[in-house]
């Protein structure tokens, strides 16, 4: 399996990131709708058949267009798209050995907590919240049962969509998008590279077939050549 390394993928993030940290929107419409489509690239070489992660990218980047414009009805919008990215990578995950029950029930009272938390200031985006919540805590439970490094990314995109709510309700906490945007690309990278680098359930290598290296950084030649 191709590693990814640092490369044109490494690039567009150091964009992205610049981008949000100077608040210059052309930088992020330059970059963040392509956080997605290259690790989307990656995946397809790397296991070339489309399956559930792979369609899970493609409505993160719709969500990622949708979070670039103003108003409430394209936050809903992008709210909306990554509910789907949450529900294909759960659909993903469970198709592999179940999480523990204590990952669900720990990741379902961090749910009903935030929530509670936030219900007195989300206004009209209560309800919304909550469905997509439950999807993205239901999601990095599953991830538990995978592996680690899906484990660490469901942990990380649960955190960066945290960040979000919390701005959502009103709270302004110093950088905090560059931190959700931090977050949210290390989750992409660590589930993406998680998921390419298992096997499906009673695959059998070729004849040719070698073991797979550890995947590495993001960026590669699949990716930035």
């Amino acid at each position: 399996m191709r590693r990814l390394r640092p490369g044109l993928y490494g690039a567009v993030v150091a964009v992205e990131l610049v981008g949000v940290a100077i608040d210059v929107p052309a930088l992020q419409w330059a970059a963040k709708p392509l956080l997605a489509p290259l690790l989307l690239a990656w995946l397809l070489g790397v296991r070339r058949r489309w399956d559930p992660v792979a369609t899970g990218l493609v409505f993160a980047t719709a969500g990622d267009v949708a979070l670039l414009l103003p108003g409430t009805a394209a936050f809903l919008a992008g709210m909306g798209c990554f509910l789907g990215t949450q529900l294909c990578l759960l659909a993903a995950f469970l198709r592999h050995r179940r999480a523990p029950l204590t990952a669900f029930a720990g990741y379902l009272t961090l749910w009903a907590g935030a929530n509670a938390l936030l219900w007195g200031r989300l206004g009209d985006l209560r309800l919304p919240v909550l469905g997509y919540s439950l999807a993205l805590g239901l999601m990095a439970a599953a991830a538990v049962g995978f592996s680690r490094r899906a484990a660490a990314g469901g942990a990380l995109f649960l955190l960066s969509d945290l960040l979000i709510g919390v701005g959502a309700a009103g709270a302004q906490l110093p950088g905090r998008g560059l931190l959700v945007m931090v977050t949210y690309v290390g989750a992409l990278v660590l589930i993406t590279t998680a998921w390419a680098g298992h096997a499906e359930p009673g695959s059998r290598p070729g004849p040719a077939a070698r073991p797979a290296p550890t995947p590495a950084e993001p960026g590669g030649t699949a990716i930035g050549a």
